[in-house]
């Protein structure tokens, strides 16, 4: 076991560190470049903007953050059942891959004022399909690997015991395919806020943290922009952060075992 290994703190602290040393760095090149705000505001100034503007961040990121939430769920949700149906009927996974893969890379900038026509302009149902569009692909793509990840031995064994189908599933198939699942969720969480980020600039309700940025630098109040960008990027930790949790809940006893 290495050195830092055996010290948790250090992989904690050492991160901390390095932050602000690159904060010190930024503030330190702003003041001595004589760098403009609207090219890059230094830390201070929008720690400061941050800090006075705390509730209307707040808010802005609520807004962005229960749409992804929502998007990310229903995403995960449709991901999950449609990638157990492909990894039953191999046809239909051969069939729904090209079509998943043209959904992972349609643009938001043509796809979103699309849906607010189609929807209206005063919703939110745009910015959460958008959300769900881009967590759905990475959590197919990632619990279909994970369902056929299962290995022919364990299969044979569940065979000579004279398992049933629904048996295997429980006991190979599905806590095989539950890492990989994870793995697609915390990808897609991240997705989710950056595409309902995204989205808030082509329309919709005047709502949200990318209407919010899009309002600061029309005002050339670019400091006040980057304290919404600090509340997206706060948003996005949080949303990794939480999936994480679950998936260290739900799989610990792997860890364990």
């Amino acid at each position: 076991m290495s050195a830092a290994a055996s010290r948790p703190w250090v992989r904690i602290l050492a991160p901390i560190v390095l932050g602000l040393l690159v904060l010190a760095l930024w503030q330190g090149a702003v003041v001595a470049l004589k760098i403009q705000p609207f090219v890059l505001p230094g830390p201070i100034a929008i720690g400061t903007q941050f800090g006075l503007r705390a509730p209307f961040v707040l808010n802005a990121a609520l807004i962005t953050a229960l749409n992804a939430l929502i998007g990310l769920v229903i995403g995960t949700v449709g991901a999950a059942i449609a990638a157990a149906v492909a990894a039953s009927l191999r046809v239909l996974d051969e069939l729904s891959a090209p079509i998943v893969t043209a959904a992972s890379v349609i643009p938001i900038v043509s796809l979103a004022p699309a849906l607010y026509t189609m929807f209206g302009a005063d919703a939110q149902t745009a910015r959460v399909l958008i959300a769900a569009l881009a967590a759905f692909v990475p959590v197919y793509f990632n619990t279909l690997r994970g369902l056929r990840m299962a290995a022919p031995i364990h299969r044979d064994l569940m065979r000579s015991y004279a398992a049933s189908s629904g048996q295997a599933l429980r006991a190979v198939t599905l806590p095989g395919a539950v890492p990989y699942f994870f793995t697609g969720v915390r990808i897609a969480s991240s997705l989710a806020v950056i595409s309902a980020l995204i989205a808030e600039d082509f329309g919709g309700p005047i709502k949200g943290l990318g209407t919010a940025i899009t309002t600061a630098v029309s005002s050339s109040n670019y400091p006040l922009a980057w304290a919404f960008v600090l509340g997206a990027i706060i948003t996005g930790l949080v949303f990794y952060g939480a999936t994480l949790v679950l998936e260290t809940a739900a799989t610990w006893h792997r860890v364990s075992a």
